[in-house]
């Protein structure tokens, strides 16, 4: 182990670690892809009246065995619904492979980083592989708040195409399917859903809860809940999507002011959050033997559990107390 982890071998070694990472991703992709293809064949040879033998070691059942047990517990459903929400065509066994995968790339980085002695280098792929195995999260919820943050946008011009539906004399099931195919996306995208699962036999009521817990929007939630009190005791309800629709609207406004005079700060909070792990990371990367004292092992601890473990503490507590500041509810 020393040996490969000398000087001379070292870039041997990580170009091992590299190919192996890369062949988990292949590999990967390719169970992924043949899932899908296998899908595909399967759903044509159905319609076509014809029988498709089927390999015996089948990825898509591999896939779908694990998915199903995995999407049984509470985080597996929690992941599924954070899917949706996302709109990430992924199921939920795919989603905890990109995570290995993601995994395995963070160890790789954190080994080349921490190169400088072996304790540091399994610390540091440890630590890499950790954190980048959460990557994959951080993603989704970025991708489900820009999502949602396109449907608030819209929402509010929908409600008025569907005010003036309804006054031409649109039903509301018709008014749903107009907005499906006229609205903007997401908006669009989410109301077919709406539309498709009426046609499928379930009540405007559920469909539009199923909307709800897919698009967990308060601007949504007051059009759900005044469509609902309207569907029980009747009234006119062009004459409210109008009073919501100028709510939203200013609503959103206001948000978009908030989020301009609050972007100095926020960016503020990811400089200072940034620059010093960016910059330890770049100079441990460049030249691993200066910062290697802080990270010596010893007993009892000194520099490796004083300063590092301190200041990433208090790097954390700054970034959460500024953007909890920068936090204003509308």
């Amino acid at each position: 182990m020393d040996r490969l982890l000398s000087p001379e071998f070292l870039p041997i070694t990580m170009a091992g670690l590299g190919l192996i990472a890369l062949l988990l991703l292949v590999a990967i992709g390719v169970v992924i892809r043949g899932a899908r293809r296998d899908a595909v064949t399967q759903r044509l040879s159905e319609y076509a009246g014809r029988t498709v033998e089927q390999p015996t070691a089948n990825p898509r059942q591999a896939l779908e065995r694990i998915d199903k047990v995995v999407a049984q517990s509470r985080q597996g459903s929690n992941t599924a619904r954070d899917l949706a929400r996302a709109d990430v065509k992924l199921t939920v066994a795919e989603f905890y492979l990109v995570k290995l995968g993601a995994a395995a790339l963070g160890a790789l980085a954190g080994a080349y980083v921490g190169r400088a002695s072996t304790a540091a280098l399994f610390t540091s792929a440890l630590v890499g592989a950790v954190l980048f195995s959460f990557l994959p999260n951080l993603y989704l919820g970025y991708a489900a708040k820009r999502r949602l943050t396109a449907f608030n946008n819209h929402l509010g011009d929908t409600i008025t195409m569907m005010s003036n539906a309804l006054r031409g004399g649109y039903s509301f099931l018709q008014t749903l399917d107009m907005v499906s195919k006229e609205a903007p996306y997401p908006v669009n995208v989410e109301f077919r859903r709406v539309v498709q699962e009426v046609g499928l036999g379930r009540t405007t009521e559920e469909s539009l809860t199923n909307l709800q817990r897919r698009v967990p929007s308060d601007d949504l939630d007051l059009l759900i809940t005044a469509v609902n009190i309207q569907m029980e005791v009747g009234g006119n309800l062009a004459q409210i999507l109008d009073t919501i629709g100028h709510t939203i609207r200013e609503r959103v406004r206001i948000k978009g002011e908030i989020n301009t005079l609050t972007a100095q700060g926020r960016i503020s909070a990811w400089v200072i959050t940034g620059l010093p792990i960016g910059l330890a990371i770049f100079i441990s990367t460049v030249n691993p033997e200066y910062m290697a004292p802080i990270f010596t092992f010893g007993f009892p601890p000194q520099a490796w559990c004083c300063l590092p473990v301190t200041s990433l503490v208090m790097i954390v507590i700054g970034y959460f107390s500024i953007m909890k500041i920068m936090d204003i509810e509308v």
